[in-house]
């Protein structure tokens, strides 16, 4: 599957590229959303509390409004230029386009949208929708201004069936060094197959000696296809400049250009004609897309005060037809309604649980937390105070999340965990000399042979018994270890500290003196041979000097732990219906067994 799915991302990108970048295009169908003809449908409910669809679209429109709106809009503009001239797309010429596409990777429709899911991570209700759609919708819009030429098939053909010239290739930076690699080709073009595996950059060449494809005519760079069939064989080629690099070219041989047999030619005519028209359609599609855009009067109302006011429950109009708020909900469940209920409902069992241990949670207790995560970040003024504008400019940085959604979503639920865990973490005698020993303490300095299986193990210890250096333990790691920073370092990995989680190799190392070599310590599924070079010398030899440190970060620790238990045990106990997932998850298999059927007859 590796080559389908890499074959598949470049044909992704093509798509995207076709439908002029409209990702978020979506089609004339109305999306399935469970309860949309009922705003004030329950969506949800937490322990006997309702969650309603109304609050939940809401909530998705605060949250992914402005971005969903665009989508609309451009799929009013393109539905609008499709009416204007008659073209319907159904779902069937949808469809349809789907199992094309899935027989270029030799896939079925389902395995092709399975694999979309899973690689891609698009689901094939979304596929259809603001992929396909748009790709067909603006093939449609532009197909009778598409003409193929015999003057572009003929060129075409040149590019794949032409004469071409089998070459060597030097890639490097500089100029100034390519001119001198030249200059020694020149001299000695027997030399140039070494030359090549010597300097270039470009690795998948030089390690050929740098042999590259053949090149052909009418492939992109009509100065890089001069310079090569102006050579003679074996003759070196100008220094010529490739993006940010320098290349130097030997011709190697001509080859002669292929005729292809004549019952192959009507199949060959029609693939390399379909590739034209692709590419021309998808210039098109482009720039028709783009003038519509142009030439759109769009009028976005949400966001704006003055404007909702003035058009109250509309969230766009484009060319003088409304977008509701309503729509625009519906759209903000139907892409993230998912997601955006499991955060409610999180918070109303947040709610309900600090309600019920009469706990609440205030501004100052926000406050509070932002200052508390500044300083646990390094965000300080120059007076050791936290810095939080500094810190929630970080935060919102990606210029999508609004200081009140972040507040809401991430710092209001881990105030009100902390407080429901309030008074259930404390830091004990032990847990500071546990924590002062690993961060502190002395460490043991290690080789180190990780191995497969016993067997090899077994083998690789009787040789490091037999041959007790570092040296030849080295050697021994660098052969055998299937562990990436041992065996490139012969052996040497970073200290062993004490309470690290891994105490059987702890136990194991600090037995060790300098010198000796421990036994085979069986450890997951591998097995691990260190060889001791000695300890290193405590950090910090007083505990008393970074005893506050040390008992603030074990405080934070056991609060984070304990916060994640107590959240896990409130979901466990709380009597949770998510209508939502459910009737989205019915709606799929239903259209699923629907666009099925057609096939079995």
């Amino acid at each position: 599957m590796p080559l389908q799915t890499a074959r598949m991302r470049v044909w992704m990108l093509m798509l995207m590229r076709i439908a002029g970048g409209l990702a978020l295009v979506l089609s004339t169908a109305t999306p399935v959303v469970w309860g949309a003809d009922d705003p004030s449908g329950i969506v949800a409910v937490v322990n006997a509390d309702p969650i309603t669809r109304q609050t939940l679209a809401s909530e998705a429109t605060t949250r992914y409004g402005a971005d969903v709106l665009d989508a609309m809009i451009n799929r009013h503009l393109i539905f609008q230029a499709c009416k204007q001239k008659g073209i319907t797309i159904t779902e069937a010429q949808v469809r349809e386009e789907i199992m094309r596409m899935a027989g270029k990777f030799g896939l079925s429709m389902d395995a092709y949208l399975k694999l979309l899911q899973d690689e891609r991570h698009i689901a094939p209700q979304e596929y259809s929708r603001e992929i396909i759609w748009p790709l067909l919708a603006l093939r449609e819009l532009v197909a009778s201004d598409v003409q193929v030429t015999d003057e572009e098939f003929n060129h075409a053909f040149v590019a794949q069936f032409g004469e071409a010239v089998k070459c060597r290739m030097i890639m490097v930076p500089s100029e100034t060094t390519a001119n001198s690699l030249r200059e020694q080709a020149i001299r000695q073009p027997d030399q140039f197959a070494n030359l090549a595996k010597e300097y270039s950059v470009d690795e998948a060449s030089a390690s050929v000696g740098g042999l590259i494809p053949p090149i052909r005519r009418n492939n992109g760079d009509t100065k890089l296809e001069d310079a090569v069939f102006a050579l003679a064989d074996d003759q070196i080629s100008p220094v010529i400049q490739l993006g940010d690099q320098w290349i130097v070219l030997q011709a190697v041989r001509r080859l002669p250009a292929h005729s292809p047999q004549p019952q192959a030619m009507p199949a060959i005519r029609e693939q390399i004609i379909d590739k034209i028209r692709d590419e021309k359609m998808r210039v098109a599609s482009t720039e028709l897309f783009a003038k519509l855009q142009q030439e759109a009067q769009v009028v976005k109302v949400l966001g704006d005060e003055a404007l909702s006011k003035q058009y109250p429950g509309v969230a766009a109009i484009v060319n003088g037809q409304q977008v509701s708020m309503a729509a625009l909900g519906n759209e903000c469940i139907e892409r993230h309604g998912e997601e955006v209920l499991t955060g409610e409902i999180n918070r109303k069992v947040l709610t309900q649980a600090l309600r019920a241990a009469k706990q609440e949670v205030t501004d100052a207790d926000l406050q509070a937390e932002i200052a508390r995560a500044a300083i646990s970040y390094g965000y300080v003024t120059g007076d050791g105070k936290p810095d939080t504008e500094t810190w929630m400019a970080s935060m919102l940085s990606d210029g999508t999340t609004t200081r009140e959604l972040y507040m809401r979503d991430a710092v209001w639920p881990s105030v009100a965990l902390s407080k429901l865990v309030e008074g259930q973490v404390t830091v004990m005698e032990e847990d500071l000399r546990t924590e002062f020993e690993a961060k502190y303490g002395p460490r043991v300095e290690v080789l180190a042979v990780v191995l497969g299986d016993q067997r090899t193990a077994q083998k690789v210890w009787d040789m490091a018994r037999n041959n007790p250096t570092d040296e030849f333990f080295g050697q021994l790691s660098e052969q055998y270890s299937i562990e990436p920073v041992s065996a490139s370092n012969r052996g040497k990995v970073p200290p062993i500290r004490k309470n690290s989680g891994q105490a059987a190799i702890e136990r194991e190392a600090f037995l060790l003196k300098p010198g000796e070599l421990s036994g085979i310590i069986a450890s997951a599924d591998s097995y691990i041979i260190l060889r001791c070079q000695g300890f290193t010398e405590p950090v910090v030899s007083d505990a008393s000097a970074v005893r506050e440190e040390l008992s603030n970060y074990i405080h934070e620790k056991k609060l984070r732990l304990a916060m994640s238990k107590k959240f896990d045990e409130l979901k466990e106990s709380s009597e949770i219906d998510n209508f939502l997932v459910a009737a989205k998850r019915e709606a799929t298999v239903a259209r699923a067994a629907a666009q099925q059927a057609p096939l079995s007859k």
